[in-house]
């Protein structure tokens, strides 16, 4: 995180009675406030239990976002609270089909409760322009400098492939060792690489609208929102084949989105150490094919990929989760 901040497996005793009891007390005012007809809450784990505790009587939604599945097995200790009243929850949206199967595996909770509506973009942010002429080739990653993200695997990478005429923009942060590691691993690469730091998603927007590629070689993913940002904004995208992805960007050229098989994981987001070079050797391999296609095209000219895109946009996604609403309302309680 790009602030100070703790890990919830150390959420114990008097530091998870006082986490409890300081949201109890802003849940209870703001509802008392704004009497609402449904509560929607975020990730299936903690905050949304407790939600669900204190107002029984009061239709809940909840969102998995998917880091909370992780959560949910790194923290043993919180699991009984979490799941007994994540399991009371009227519906739950998720972001893809394997995900909804994860969630009732996990929590126990019927698949009927659960409903895939994914993520949305800002469509009036995030569209097409030119791309400019592939002398250069433009990659992007977007997303925290971390090992979940696959970004040192990324960045040893391109150092097999530096004679080609790449560049790499770097946009979002972190901090501690991982995140110096990757900071160390980029200042190899020279003037080869930009660092452009975090970025609001209008410089965000603009950046992707002059990048060729764009790659998220993640361990562990929900739905990167991310993703349909740089697809809306006409990049090449190469990410990880991770779940969910291909029953949604599968369907898209290869040309235009190449999904990365991921080699066996150690844990849940660490590859085993054996198995680092092929993947970076896969990365090399795939970035190149990338850049001969964009050398060829720099505009992408894919119509499936552009309505793929089109139904994560935002007021796409809204319809999808009011209709959730609607459900959670008349459903018989």
């Amino acid at each position: 995180m790009p602030y100070k901040s703790s890990l919830f497996k150390a959420l114990k005793g008097k530091r998870l009675t006082s986490y409890k009891s300081a949201f109890t007390q802003v849940l209870q005012t703001a509802v008392a406030e704004f009497n609402p007809d449904v509560i929607h809450a975020n990730h299936l784990f903690l905050l949304t239990a407790l939600v669900r505790k204190l107002f029984p009587d009061v239709p809940t939604v909840a969102t998995c976002h998917g880091t909370e599945l992780r959560q949910y097995n790194n923290c043993p200790h919180l699991r009984r609270f979490v799941k007994r009243y994540c399991h009371r929850l009227d519906k739950i949206i998720a972001l893809t089909t394997d995900q909804k199967t994860d969630i009732s595996r996990l929590y126990g909770i019927p698949t009927e409760k659960i409903v895939v509506v994914g993520g949305g973009y800002d469509e009036t942010l995030f569209t097409r322009a030119p791309k400019p002429p592939a002398g250069t080739v433009h990659i992007l990653y977007a997303g925290k400098f971390n090992r979940s993200k696959g970004v040192p695997w990324l960045l040893r990478s391109l150092m097999k492939i530096k004679q080609h005429d790449w560049h790499l923009h770097m946009a979002g942060g972190g901090n501690g060792s991982e995140y110096t590691q990757c900071i160390d691993l980029a200042k190899k690469l020279g003037p080869k690489v930009t660092n452009h730091g975090y970025l609001d998603h209008r410089r965000l927007s603009e950046l992707m609208k002059k990048a060729h590629v764009q790659v998220l070689p993640s361990f562990f993913e929900g739905l990167p929102l991310v993703l349909f940002e740089g697809l809306a904004s006409g990049c090449r995208i190469i990410t990880t084949n991770l779940s969910g992805f291909k029953e949604i960007l599968g369907e898209a050229d290869s040309g235009t989105i190449n999904l990365i098989q991921l080699p066996a994981l150690e844990t849940i987001d660490r590859p085993y150490q054996k198995d680092a070079a092929a993947l970076e050797n896969t990365l090399c391999k795939t970035i190149l094919d990338m850049m001969d296609a964009v050398k060829k095209s720099p505009d992408v000219d894919d119509p499936q990929a552009e309505i793929l895109a089109s139904h994560y946009t935002w007021p796409r996604v809204f319809e999808r989760t009011l209709s959730v609403y609607s459900d959670a309302l008349h459903q018989e309680r």
